[in-house]
């Protein structure tokens, strides 16, 4: 009798995919990111006025699978809430700080988003995930290439990817609703300003290089100006631009 349960134990295992137990584990470890996320949101209140994020935004960082934005040897560690290196003095940021500048950001579907800083993909996925028209330019090209790989192969092949100057924008599809930069430059590019549709949401890290950086939230005038508050102090990568 035995022998009976374990042949059958042996036959069910066999019936069911290596792949399916691969998809269980991601699909809690994404469950446990994002209650981590929630707690955060919390403990953050204070400076950026949000206890909890939008179930728009939570649903997307549920849903995103982060294992496939980040390289081979970073995939153990793809679900903790923290940064992982991605090559070329570059990172993924921390979830949490990806689910708090989507919800800045104030995402709704159909809106024309550009993303400054394509980086590994996963911030231009989670603003895909939202229903958003993405438009994202990378300046390392490696990056660049290794990122638009990635959004392809994780099926959000509609993010249009360029290599190029992010301090430039992309005049060719402004104006834009909103703009996330994920990179921080020393103070906000005048070209995104002008690339913002009135009423339209800037979110960028701000701060020289060697300082402390504030990550910022723009609301455009209609005169054109950029009405500015900082919500909490960050760490990105200095924002790179071509050499002149």
């Amino acid at each position: 009798m035995k022998l009976l349960r374990r042949l059958v134990a042996a036959l069910l295992t066999a019936a069911i995919p290596v792949g399916a137990y691969a998809q269980d584990d991601t699909a809690r470890a994404r469950e446990r990111l994002v209650r981590e996320i929630a707690a955060d949101a919390r403990d953050t209140a204070a400076y950026t006025g949000r206890a909890r994020f939008s179930d728009a935004v939570m649903g997307a960082m549920a849903k995103v699978p982060r294992h496939l934005f980040v390289p081979a040897d970073q995939r153990a560690y793809a679900y903790e809430n923290r940064p992982l290196p991605i090559g070329h003095g570059q990172t993924i940021s921390q979830p949490y700080i990806v689910a708090l500048m989507s919800d800045l950001a104030d995402v709704q579907p159909g809106q024309r988003v550009l993303e400054i800083g394509t980086g590994s993909g996963y911030q231009a996925a989670v603003l895909a995930e939202l229903g958003a028209e993405v438009y994202s330019i990378e300046i390392v090209v490696p990056v660049a290439q290794a990122g638009a790989r990635a959004l392809r192969e994780a099926g959000y092949g509609r993010v249009q990817t360029r290599i190029g100057d992010g301090y430039l924008g992309w005049p060719d599809a402004a104006p834009f609703d909103v703009i996330v930069v994920t990179a921080a430059p020393p103070e906000i590019p005048a070209p995104l300003v002008e690339q913002l549709k009135p009423g339209g949401r800037l979110v960028v890290p701000v701060g020289a290089r060697g300082e402390t950086q504030q990550l910022m939230v723009g609301i455009k005038r209609a005169d054109g100006t950029l009405d500015q508050r900082r919500t909490l102090p960050v760490r990105f990568v200095p924002f790179t631009r071509e050499a002149r």
